[in-house]
Parts: structure tokens; C-alpha cells; sequence
């Protein structure tokens, strides 16, 4: 027995086959490299077809496909709505996906925070927690909320998109489209404040001058002593713990986890990040809870994709 796993990023697919425990058999990951609305759509089609083949050349039945998307999935039509995907305010993916087996495959799909706090709770960071928040901070941020041990996803299915906390006011139509937070602290925003700076900055000679192109050229110069980048990276600190900080006092959790491409690098700031969230956290619920680092790193939703495949009628329970 295998089940199909599918991780929708803002840049990248990542597609594995689990065997029938939840292990990995086989990842592949292609960038989605500019391509928009059904172009990403066909790539999807023929990555999952090509899969599904794989599979059935190793003689692995798949009995399941699960889907991580970058967004809210719409169970009553089987659309997704990924904002940081131009074109898909509405995507049929589960019908796409449904013409490529037939209908014989059953195929589930969730947030990516959703499958990424699945995936820590059961096999990473949060395993043993009843109450636990993923922060995903990559080309978007979003969360995956655990509480009592089960998911909480709203009457839409859109709790946990935090990228759209108010951080700061007033409020600015730059936020519309993405979010206050987001904005300033997911991989997008590092690389638009970098930009900003750079070009207000008319004397700066420091490494950035010349190297940057994105989010993880900051966090290089960070480590080289550059200014600039420190500047930066404080204020997604600030950022980034007043958020913990708001999750901690509203959920009460054991542990909030952070992953998603940006965490990676930041890692070495949780603890900064801490000390910032003390500032603004409800005081008894912020010594309740320790901030860590996700145990799955990149692979998170795509556990939780073939999670979703492997216990789909436990989850809805």
C-alpha cells in the first residue's frame, strides 16, 4: 500500500509516495518558475501523473492522495484560493485531480499550516501535545493550530492565516493582498524591505550592494556583520515575536513551531524572538510555552499531505 503526497508552495512542488506507515519512499520537487494559474494547474496534472505511474511501475497500489495547498481549501466546491498563486482565487484542483485517476483515488486536501501541525504532532516537534501552533513563514506565513488535539479551521476553513495580523497601524492598502504581517516578515517581505533600503540608501557599499536577490542573501549578510541586514532582520524579529506573542496569549499552547523556507536561517534567532514575545505575551500562558524549530524542516506539509491520504476519516472524527 502507498498513498500519493503534494506540497503547493508559493515556488516550488513537492511530490512523494509514503508507504503505508507514513514513511517516505520516494520525493521529487520541481519550481514552479514564474508559471500562474492553470500553467501551475497542468504541472501539478503531469507531476502527479507521472507519479502515480512510478508507482504503479513498483507495483505500489496507492490508496490515497493527499494535498498541502498555500492557502484555503473549499471543501463544499474542492477549489483552492492561494493568494501568492496569480490566478488561483478560485482553482477546481480537486476536480483536476479527481480526471487524472478516474474518481478511484480518493483525494484530500488541507492548509499547509494544517498538514504541517499534523505532521509535527505526529512524527516531529509537537509530537505528545494536545495544544500546539506551526508558524509557517516562507514566501507567505500561515499557521497550523492545534488545540485540545484537534485541528481548528474555522467556519471557512481560513483560521490560521496569520499573515493578515495587524502589527502595526494604521493601517496601509499595501496589506490588502497579503496581510500586515506578511508584508513586513514572510520571505517576500525580507526581500521587498531589502529593496526599499537599498534603494534609499544611496551610500550603502555593504554586501548587499552586489549580492542581493533574496531573503536568504540578507541572512548571509546578517552572518558577515553587515548592518543593514541586522537592521532588517531585527525588525522581522520584532514582527515575528509580537505574532508568537498574540498566538501564545490566544491559544495557550505548549509549543508554537517554526518552519517554512525563512526558518531554515532565522532558527538562530528564536531566541530573540522569545524575548520579544515575553514583552507582549499574556505572562503566565509565554512561561507555558517553548519555541522550537520544526523537526520535519522542509518536508512538513508534505508529511502531512500523505498523512491526510493515510488517516483521512480519523482527522474528520
Amino acid at each position: 500500500m502507498a498513498v500519493l503526497a503534494i506540497d503547493l508552495g508559493g515556488t516550488r512542488l513537492a511530490l512523494a509516495l509514503f508507504d503505508g506507515g507514513g514513511d517516505l519512499i520516494l520525493k521529487q520537487t520541481v519550481f514552479l518558475q514564474q508559471r500562474r494559474g492553470t500553467e501551475v494547474g497542468d504541472l501539478i496534472r503531469q507531476q502527479t501523473a507521472r507519479l502515480l505511474h512510478e508507482a504503479g511501475r513498483r507495483q505500489l497500489p496507492v490508496h490515497g492522495i493527499g494535498v498541502s495547498v498555500p492557502g484555503i481549501y473549499r471543501a463544499q466546491t474542492g477549489s483552492v484560493w492561494a493568494p501568492n498563486i496569480p490566478g488561483w482565487a478560485d482553482y477546481p484542483l480537486l476536480h483536476e485531480l479527481n480526471a487524472i485517476s478516474g474518481g478511484e483515488v480518493p483525494v484530500h486536501m488541507d492548509s499547509d499550516g494544517a498538514c504541517c501541525i499534523i505532521a509535527e504532532a505526529r512524527r516531529g516537534a509537537a509530537r505528545g501535545c494536545r495544544n500546539a501552533v506551526f508558524l509557517a513563514v516562507g514566501t507567505g506565513i500561515g499557521a497550523g493550530i492545534m488545540v485540545d488535539g484537534q485541528v481548528l479551521r474555522g467556519a471557512g476553513g481560513s483560521a490560521g492565516a496569520v499573515g493578515w495580523l495587524a502589527l502595526d497601524r494604521p493601517f496601509d492598502d499595501r496589506y490588502s493582498r497579503c496581510g500586515c504581517f506578511e508584508y513586513y516578515a514572510s520571505g517576500d517581505g525580507i526581500a521587498r524591505l531589502t529593496s526599499e533600503c537599498l534603494a534609499a540608501e544611496a551610500g550603502y557599499s555593504g554586501v548587499l550592494a552586489s549580492t542581493f536577490e533574496g531573503a536568504e542573501d540578507v541572512f548571509a549578510a546578517r552572518a558577515a556583520g553587515d548592518a543593514l541586514a541586522e537592521r532588517i532582520l531585527r525588525q522581522c524579529t520584532e514582527f515575528w515575536g509580537m505574532a508568537a506573542a498574540n498566538l501564545v496569549s490566544l491559544f495557550n499552547p505548549e509549543k508554537i513551531i517554526f518552519g517554512g523556507g525563512v526558518f531554515g536561517p532565522a532558527l538562530g534567532l528564536l531566541g530573540d524572538i522569545y524575548s520579544e514575545a515575553r514583552k507582549w505575551a499574556q505572562p503566565i500562558g509565554i512561561g507555558e510555552v517553548r519555541f522550537e524549530g520544526s523537526a520535519l524542516g522542509a518536508d512538513a506539509a508534505l508529511f502531512g499531505a500523505a498523512y491526510l491520504a493515510l488517516h483521512a476519516r480519523s482527522l474528520e472524527d
